[in-house]
């Protein structure tokens, strides 16, 4: 992601796709993703769902910069299916996305291009079955001021169109907003030129 680009695709709700070749049967699920503590709880439920499936073999990709990412062959010989899955999801530069094919085994191997197909082709199944959005890249930072300060640093944030997440207003008062990455630098330097003002980052979402 270059410095300037604050959008990355990611998609909108789960989606399946399956392939079949021999009598193995693949079947990909597709789910949002944004926090790699909720892996383990998904993988489950897949299994859960397909308790005599003799894989489930999985690939995601993290964080709008679309830096983290992981992949599990889960038994299938090495690189014949969490990388293929995960070379789909570089192929559509789809983020925050995590995709877990399960497989039924037919009796008749595949072989190590066979298996590299039927991942891949799957996977592609499941991304063509989704909803594909484009979302911004934002940053929340919180701002502390004195309640004298309050109409200047309202007015800013209604010129700039910021988002408020909270507010708290007292003697000191203090919000948390959010906005996209690209409008950060004209936002930090408003509020610079308000008497007391502190903007502190928070995350990336």
């Amino acid at each position: 992601m270059s410095l300037f680009e604050d959008t990355y695709l990611t998609i909108e709700e789960p989606a399946e796709g399956i392939f079949k070749d021999k009598g193995s049967k693949f079947i990909a699920y597709a789910f949002p993703f944004r926090d790699e503590n909720q892996l383990k709880e998904i993988i489950a439920g897949v299994k859960a769902e397909h308790p005599k499936a003799r894989h489930h073999c999985w690939a995601y990709r993290l964080t709008p910069d679309r830096s983290i990412y992981r992949v599990n062959d889960d038994g299938e010989p090495s690189g014949t299916a969490g990388r293929p899955i995960l070379n789909v999801l570089l192929s559509k530069d789809v983020t925050n996305i995590l995709v877990v094919v399960v497989r039924y085994f037919g009796g008749t191997l595949l072989g190590v291009p066979g298996l590299i197909n039927a991942y891949k082709t799957a996977t592609q199944e499941a991304l063509e079955n989704a909803i594909i959005l484009e979302r911004t890249v934002n940053d929340v930072y919180c701002i502390e001021f004195e309640y004298l300060s309050m109409n200047d640093v309202m007015r800013v944030i209604k010129e700039e169109g910021i988002t408020v997440l909270n507010q708290q207003f007292d003697n000191s008062c203090s919000m948390t907003v959010e906005m996209r990455k690209m409008q950060v630098n004209t936002f930090i330097q408003k509020m610079e030129k308000i008497d007391g003002v502190k903007t502190t980052y928070l995350k990336t979402l």
